[in-house]
């Protein structure tokens, strides 16, 4: 009797440890730009050193903490950007009932003066209390974080206006499958393998840098227009599990999720 309650007990705490287990959460993944919610909440994030500031920018809020303004955090309401004409060069002016800042995000290779990662855009606030008359000038690397929907697998269901079918292709249908983290796409054109890199900012998508296979199609085959198409993109909506893909001219393509 009293091994058969020792076996119970024991079976009673290995359960108990494998509930506790599964129960455990994942550490959250966290970069100098501060957690994956944050990349998935914000559009844009900035760090800079000496002092210590971070910048994440939503369509809803932009918050900005260093303890140089004397407060931790402040937070500003979105604005829209004033852009450059001739460069790829960003200015929001914002403020609030305590600070005012300016916040210009440049298109230039960047590299953080501690960690030495480098990044693709070059970051300046200009930031003072409304009390004061002095600004506070801070530099800092920066990125887009591209939309976390796109990362997923997509068959395509309308070329330039016009619903496709198999028979427009050679086997099966043109797909892509986007990894938002990486930047990278890879997929079928409806002939040949294809694969390239995604250039993301804030309202603007690109399918660039473009290559595929080289085998030979069937007469007929559109993969041409629809690797035209794609490289044409410029903009993106996603809503009842499909991702339309435009330029100012109309809408390009269409896709549909399928995982």
């Amino acid at each position: 009797m009293k091994n058969i309650i020792s076996l119970l007990l024991l079976f009673s705490l290995i359960v108990s440890c494998k509930s506790t287990v599964g129960k455990s959460s994942d550490p959250q993944t966290t970069s100098e730009y501060g957690t994956q919610e944050d990349e998935m909440k914000y559009y844009f994030t900035a760090t800079g050193n000496e002092p210590f500031w971070g910048l994440k920018m939503g369509n809803d809020e932009i918050v900005f903490t260093s303890l140089i303004t004397g407060k931790e955090k402040i937070i500003f309401p979105s604005v829209e950007a004033i852009k450059a004409m001739d460069a790829n060069v960003k200015m929001y002016k914002v403020s609030n009932e305590t600070s005012t800042a300016t916040i210009t995000i440049q298109h230039l290779e960047c590299q953080n003066s501690m960690s030495g990662e480098i990044s693709p855009y070059k970051v300046t606030v200009e930031i003072k209390n409304n009390s004061e008359l002095e600004l506070e000038k801070l530099s800092g690397c920066g990125k887009y974080n591209t939309d976390y929907r796109l990362h997923d697998i997509w068959v395509l269901e309308e070329l330039n206006g016009f619903k496709v079918f198999i028979t427009d292709f050679q086997r099966e249908l043109p797909r892509i499958e986007i990894n938002s983290a990486e930047n990278k796409f890879m997929g079928y054109g409806g002939c040949n393998a294809i694969s390239g890199t995604l250039f993301y900012e804030k309202d603007l998508l690109r399918f660039s840098k473009v290559i595929s296979t080289l085998m030979a199609c069937a007469p007929g085959n559109k993969e041409g227009e629809f690797a035209k198409a794609l490289q044409n993109v410029t903009t993106y909506k996603i809503g009842d599990n499909k991702l339309m893909l435009s330029n100012p001219s109309g809408k390009l393509l269409v896709f549909k999720k399928v995982d």
